[in-house]
């Protein structure tokens, strides 16, 4: 499946971009990748409508591999809840096949996009206010983490971003320290990827190819290139995450989804 010099560059660039993002805020790499291989998909060619889905799609698939980098990283630094991760992770299995198999393939891409873009303003603006919540508050148990998971998972296999946009702003106002948010939600974001990337491999698995290297929703020279490049960059980012201010990583964070917020309404406008 050769692709041309350009796409290449424009892929691996995505990928280190994407890694540095995954380690540094815990968020998959999947809020930046799903715009810009929209952008990509659809300079190739590809309906706008359907352009989203792969995006979105082939993103998640990535996350499995930058997922891990990111976790061992943060893990090194003694900074996962793994108990919060045992806790989350079984509703996010179920939610994201539910999603992946089932509603994804019913939705259309400009809904895709629309909702994409509500849940990075609103997680955008949560982070940018910064609320304190009350010093009380603390993770529910068992269940409740479950119930929590499974919203994760749907919202995440729909959207195609590792978990983090839901994830980090509920264990902050849960009174979970910021780090210890970050590479948590960077932990979650393995079980969502695999969950979700099985899901789409089942709803997608008739769908004909539109590219060359395309397999139903996912763009494989995609997934190769940016797994491939994200990998290395993710350790670097959860470097930085360790050594940068809290407030800072916070306005960081809002910074980049109010960006993305902003293009996928484009996207969904002109799809």
């Amino acid at each position: 499946m050769p692709i041309d010099a350009g796409l290449a560059a424009e892929l691996i660039l995505l990928g280190i971009c994407t890694g540095f993002l995954a380690g540094m805020l815990g968020i998959g790499g999947g809020m930046l990748q799903v715009p810009f291989m929209t952008l990509i998909l659809s300079k190739k060619g590809v309906d706008a409508g359907l352009a989203i889905k792969m995006a979105i799609a082939t993103s998640m698939a990535t996350i499995v591999f930058t997922s891990m980098s990111s976790l061992y990283a943060h893990h090194r630094r003694g900074a996962v809840r793994w108990d919060l991760v045992r806790g989350i992770a079984p509703g996010i299995v179920a939610g994201g096949l539910l999603a992946g198999a089932g509603v994804f393939a019913l939705l259309k891409g400009p809904q895709l996009a629309y909702v994409f873009a509500l849940f990075l303003g609103v997680s955008a603006l949560q982070m940018l206010l910064d609320r304190k919540p009350r010093p009380t508050r603390t993770m529910p148990g068992r269940f409740g983490q479950s119930a929590v998971g499974s919203v994760i998972g749907l919202l995440s296999g729909l959207l195609g971003a590792g978990g983090a946009f839901v994830s980090a702003p509920f264990m902050t106002w849960c009174n979970v320290p910021m780090h210890t948010v970050v590479a948590t939600s960077a932990a979650l974001g393995f079980p969502v990827a695999l969950a979700s990337t099985a899901g789409y491999l089942i709803s997608g698995w008739g769908l004909p190819a539109v590219l060359p290297g395309a397999f139903g929703y996912l763009y494989l020279p995609a997934l190769l290139i940016i797994s491939v490049a994200s990998v290395g960059t993710a350790p670097l980012g959860a470097r930085a995450a360790h050594a940068t201010d809290v407030v800072q990583l916070k306005r960081r964070f809002a910074l980049v989804l109010f960006v993305l917020a902003g293009y996928m309404v484009y996207r969904a406008v002109s799809a």
